[in-house]
């Protein structure tokens, strides 16, 4: 659903734009957004936390999942709370309980601790980016500023995840694994004071012409909102196996967490030289009216493509090309996905649908460990390759059945 009211100047945009005039909420949600990426060991650095304490490849796929379970889980409770009770009061509790559950994975060593572990760590862990994404489309009406924002929010994302995983191998060694967790933990509890002392107390999180938030029945017959979800579910699958299936790999060859580190460096360099020029250019395909689905499934081909190339990888030099190569398909993803949601979310259920959405992201890293487990028991480094470019080409060609349906109901909305 096209969310664009009255145009406004071109001097009006740039001001909006400037990360200088944005309102303090965002400002806050931006800086703590790269806080807990930038320290947000807890992920990737898991599966190392697993095999420094000798379990089975089959048991740290298990946990891995159960994880994205609760991923899952948090992403739509995050999304509902953020529409019913806000969006401050949504992220002080799910911040204040990360920095309570990660410390409890830091240290368990049971099987069943782990799990249990795992699942309420998952369910805390990407609590921000419901709460983020529906702050963006509330604040901002204007599509072009939409994106640029959110352009801002996934590079934010995007280097702090390849800052954690730099730092992180460094600091693997000589500190633990257990420590880094520790300081997510850490990260979490800051982000929580941030948001208590910056982010204004009471904010109307929703369009005042509809005070109820749309109740998830709507949300779950939409079929746009399915064919999205599809779609994207594909081509993140790919995405996450940059953290799960190549340490898999990685781990498979005998390489040590300082190596995957190296990836990570190697990714960070490519965020920081691709992501301002991939995100200008987003910016200027916003004011378009077709959505973003042909990007979509050019990134969808892109994480498919490279990250299965990293089954053909044996050295770190060559786990960090693939890492960088991916990081174009990882900007293409997320803004074309950020478009699409804007258009067909209504005002009155941004946090709903931006959850629901951002179960794609829990349920992608269900299927990538178990996904990476099963080609790596069955047919090793290959069949896991295949089995990844497969799922990124099936990501481009779900991309047109969406492309039509978002289409045709805003047609049916212009003649309406």
């Amino acid at each position: 659903m096209s969310t664009t009211e009255a145009p406004v100047s071109r001097s009006g945009q740039v001001a909006k734009e400037s990360p200088h005039r944005w309102p303090a909420a965002i400002r806050t949600l931006m800086i703590g957004t790269f806080l807990v990426r930038s320290l947000g060991f807890t992920y990737p650095f898991l599966p190392y936390r697993l095999e420094h304490l000798h379990l089975t490849t089959r048991t740290v796929s298990c946990v891995l999942a159960v994880f994205g379970g609760g991923w899952l889980l948090g992403s739509i409770l995050c999304g509902w709370l953020a529409d019913r009770i806000g969006h401050r009061a949504t992220l002080l509790a799910a911040m204040l309980a990360a920095s309570a559950a990660l410390p409890l994975l830091a240290q368990a060593h049971s099987v069943p601790g782990l799990l249990a572990a795992a699942f309420t760590a998952g369910v805390v862990y990407d609590a921000p980016r419901p709460v983020f994404t529906a702050a963006i489309a509330v604040t901002f009406p204007e599509d072009r500023v939409r994106t640029s924002v959110n352009a801002w929010r996934n590079f934010a994302v995007n280097a702090g995840a390849a800052a954690a995983g730099t730092a992180g191998g460094l600091l693997a060694g000589p500190i633990g694994i257990p420590a880094l967790i520790w300081a997510n933990a850490a990260a979490c509890a800051l982000f929580a004071l941030l948001v208590w002392y910056f982010m204004p107390p009471a904010q109307r999180d929703f369009d005042t012409n509809n005070r109820q938030p749309a109740g998830y029945r709507a949300a779950l017959v939409d079929p746009r909102l399915w064919l999205l979800l599809v779609t994207s579910l594909c081509a993140l699958t790919c995405a996450a196996s940059l953290f799960s299936l190549m340490p898999m790999l990685m781990a498979e060859d005998g390489l040590a967490a300082s190596d995957y580190g190296l990836t990570q460096t190697a990714n960070a360099g490519a965020v920081l030289l691709l992501s301002p020029i991939l995100n200008r250019w987003l910016v200027a395909r916003a004011d378009r009216p077709a959505p973003m689905t042909g990007l979509l499934a050019a990134s969808s081909v892109v994480l498919g493509t490279t990250m299965g190339a990293a089954g053909f990888a044996s050295t770190a030099l060559g786990y960090s090309a693939a890492a960088a190569l991916a990081v174009p398909g990882e900007v293409l993803a997320f803004g074309a996905t950020a478009d699409i949601l804007n258009r067909i979310s209504p005002a009155s259920a941004r946090g709903l649908y931006a959850g629901i959405w951002g179960t794609t992201l829990a349920v992608a890293v269900l299927i990538a460990p178990a996904l990476g487990g099963w080609a790596l028991t069955h047919g090793g480094d290959r069949l896991a390759a295949a089995t990844t470019f497969g799922v990124g080409l099936l990501g481009a060609v779900l991309s047109w059945p969406l492309a039509r349906i978002v289409l045709r109901a805003r047609h049916e909305r212009s003649a309406a």
